[in-house]
Parts: structure tokens; C-alpha cells; sequence
């Protein structure tokens, strides 16, 4: 076990029961934060109506600071990484004991920890699975810590959704490689440390088979981080450049070659955790439900059978996300699956876009400064992308035919000739 310095030492490690651990943390969370007081019940036009507001970069930035001052404050107390192996400054516990402290969490006023999503969520169990000794040493627990944040580097201008595609290049050069070429639609690389980055090894192999993954470094002089503002006007999402980075081999993730079964575990997570979010926001349904109410429809046939359609299906999301929580509870890795619940929630945010189209009107793209109106507009302007994110609607129907249902592959892809020889538009 590692030697403890500082606040970590002598917090009770896996010998706790969950009552123990509950006054633990209680008293943790009211030494370092604040109670926040019980949430009103939601009335149409009271408070702010800014229901999707965009933050800027700077914001961003600012933010992920606090987020991971936080998180090192609870990791060092002990809950920062409730399931994780000791070695690692984990306590080795069940997941019973991290919904618990989420749970207790969730009542406090503590910083938005949103920043950690896709480091937490799915850069580090990569690292944690295929990485060298030396990598998972320099950033397992410093990711877990909140000293670092990761992002994931998949994407590029010619290979979205087809990441086999992907033509960023990386050649060995002694005991290092130098990679070249370009990511887009990189979310959070503006605050983030090291990045996950999916490369093309060898041309002569095919396309699934010549991919080869590594960690890199943000702070190197040779990446370049541009923003790419979307029509939300926000700059979440980035593209970067590489010219000729130099990567150590230690920071290689998995064998050469074998890149596509990284970004599998890396995917899989990915899809769980999109397919999760809002899979059943109660807070967006009774929005919904309390403008209808406001605007006298609540008794109009056709508007009760569409809101009746968004609500069931909204719940069913949540059954199905719960399905996937209780897997993972299980300890078992997220699976195929994880792209029904994505494709799901797309779906739902489509319905709920026509419906607020159909009740607002106008008012959705005109700010007349009424209460509850254009405030939808960012909701509206940003469903399109989840089409996209995470991977397209047509990937995430192909990967549940094949996989969940056996249906057989799509004739059109081209998996057994060389890369070189393969035509990418």
C-alpha cells in the first residue's frame, strides 16, 4: 500500500461499515462545504429561465481550476476514488459505498465536477487497462486526484464516426514516436492535460488492424489547440494539430497495432455515459409539462398524446440507463448495449425539439423576452450534435445489429484490404 503524507493519512480503509462510513463522510462534506437548502418545488416563471446556458472558454477554464481543487480535497480525505485499488490512493470499497457518498454529496453546494466526465469516464480506465506500468504510475492516480485532467484525441476531419479511417500518422523513431496530423470535435482539450490519442501505425495492414494509441501532452510546444464554435455559441469542442509531437513508447496504450481494441474499452464507456445522461431528467419533463399547463394545452387531445409519448419514453430511457448502472454495480465492463441507450436518448431530445417547435413556435428562435421561451433555444440548437457525438446515428444502428441483435456485417465496409489501398473521401 503507498506511503500516505498529509490529510490522506489514516483514513479507515476497506475494514469500515457503511454506517462508519456514512458519519465519515458527513463529516468531511460539512468541514469543507456548505448544506444546500431544500429545492423548491418548480413553478412556471419564477427564478431564472436560462434553463442550457453556454459557458465561454474562460468560464470553462475557470472552472475545471475549481473542480479539480475539489476533487483533491476529497481525494486526499478519502472519497475521492471509493472503489479503486488501494495502490492507486483508492479505498478498495463496493459501489454501495460510492453511491452512498454521491448521494450525501448531492446535498452539498460543492464545485461542478462535469470537467471530469471523459477523464474519470473514459481516459482513465483506459490507461488503467492497457497502459505501461510507468503510464498507469504517472496518471492513474493523478487523474483520479484531479491533478490532471484527460481528453479523448478519436476524431478527425476525414474518419468521425468511421474511426478506422483515421489517418493521423505515428512513426517509430527509437524509443519514441512522432505523431502528425489533426483531431476535431476534441471537447474540454482547453483545460486538459494529457489526451488519449488514436494514431495510424502501418498502412499495409487493414484499417481496423494498423491503429496504435497513446498518451500526449497538451503542454507540448508542437500541439496547437484551436476552438470550433457551434452554433450554440458556445466552444466546448476543439480541433488540434500535431506536428511531429514526440511520444516515449512507455506511453504507448496497449500493443502496436492493436489500437482498436483500446479504443474499444474507451467507446464502450463513452456510449454508457451519453446514453446516461438526462436518459430520465424529471427537472426537463416537468419544465415541459408546466409550459403546456402555462399555455392552457393541457386539455387539447393531440398535445396530451405527444407529451404522453415524450414522458413514457423518457422513462423507458431511465429503465434502460438503470439496466446499465445495475451492470456496472455487478462489476461488469459497459457493453454494445451502451449504444441503445444513445441511440435513445437522441430520439427522445429529437420528440421533445418538435413538440417545444410545436408549442412555441416563433417565440423558440425570436427573444421577445417572455419567461420560458427562447430560453429552449440552446436545447433546440444543440440536439443536432448528439446525432453525431459519440458516434453517428448509423454507426450506433450498425453496432446494435451486429453485436446485440447478430445480424451480419455491412457488406460496404472494407476490412480485409490494405489500408494504402482503401480510398478515404
Amino acid at each position: 500500500m503507498p506511503t500516505r503524507e498529509g490529510p490522506t493519512k489514516g483514513y479507515a480503509m476497506a475494514n469500515i461499515t457503511i454506517e462508519q462510513f456514512e458519519k465519515e463522510a458527513l463529516a468531511f462534506l460539512e468541514s469543507n462545504s456548505e448544506r444546500r437548502p431544500v429545492e423548491k418545488a418548480f413553478v412556471w416563471g419564477e427564478g431564472s429561465d436560462n434553463f442550457y446556458r453556454e459557458k465561454d472558454r474562460a468560464q470553462e477554464a475557470a472552472n475545471a481550476e475549481e473542480a479539480k481543487i475539489w476533487r483533491q480535497k476529497k481525494f486526499d480525505a478519502g472519497f475521492g476514488w471509493i472503489t479503486g485499488p488501494e495502490s492507486f490512493g483508492g479505498r478498495a470499497l463496493t459501489p454501495a459505498y460510492d453511491r452512498l457518498y454521491n448521494q450525501l454529496e448531492a446535498t452539498f453546494r460543492v464545485p461542478d465536477q462535469s470537467a471530469f466526465a471523459i477523464s474519470l469516464g473514459m481516459v482513465t480506465p483506459t490507461i488503467l487497462d492497457h497502459g505501461s506500468p510507468t503510464a498507469r504510475d504517472l496518471y492513474v492516480r493523478k487523474l483520479w486526484r484531479g491533478e490532471m485532467i484527460a481528453s479523448q484525441l478519436f476524431s478527425e476531419p476525414g474518419a468521425g464516426s468511421d474511426l478506422a479511417s483515421l489517418t493521423t500518422k505515428a512513426v517509430k523513431d527509437g524509443d519514441e514516436w512522432v505523431i502528425t496530423g489533426q483531431k476535431v470535435w476534441t471537447t474540454g482539450a482547453h483545460y486538459s492535460d494529457i489526451g488519449e490519442i488514436m494514431t495510424r501505425t502501418d498502412w499495409d495492414l487493414p484499417k481496423h488492424k494498423g491503429l496504435t494509441a497513446f498518451i500526449i501532452n497538451f503542454k507540448d510546444p508542437n500541439v496547437e489547440v484551436r476552438p470550433l464554435k457551434q452554433m450554440t455559441g458556445g466552444a466546448s469542442f476543439n480541433e488540434i494539430f500535431f506536428n511531429e509531437v514526440r511520444v516515449k513508447d512507455d506511453h504507448r496504450l496497449g500493443d502496436v497495432n492493436n489500437g482498436w481494441n483500446v479504443a474499444l474499452t474507451t467507446l464502450m464507456n463513452e456510449r454508457a455515459s451519453i446514453g446516461g445522461s438526462n436518459a430520465g431528467d424529471n427537472n426537463l419533463i416537468t419544465r415541459v409539462i408546466a409550459m403546456v399547463k402555462h399555455y392552457g394545452l393541457e386539455t387539447d387531445p393531440l398535445i396530451r398524446s405527444e407529451l404522453a409519448n415524450i414522458v413514457m419514453n423518457y422513462r423507458i430511457a431511465n429503465m434502460n440507463a438503470q439496466r446499465t448502472t445495475a451492470k456496472a454495480k455487478a462489476g461488469q465492463l459497459p457493453g454494445p448495449e451502451g449504444s441503445i441507450g444513445k441511440m435513445v436518448l437522441v430520439n427522445n431530445q429529437a420528440r421533445l425539439v418538435k413538440f417545444l417547435s410545436h408549442i412555441l413556435g416563433p417565440k423558440l428562435i425570436a427573444d421577445s423576452g417572455e419567461w420560458g421561451t427562447y430560453a429552449w433555444a440552446n436545447f433546440v440548437l444543440g440536439t443536432p450534435g448528439l446525432r453525431i457525438a459519440g458516434g453517428s446515428d448509423e454507426v450506433m444502428r450498425n453496432i446494435v445489429g451486429e453485436r446485440v441483435l447478430g445480424l451480419p456485417k455491412d457488406m460496404g465496409i472494407d476490412s480485409r484490404s490494405p489500408f494504402k489501398d482503401i480510398k478515404v473521401s
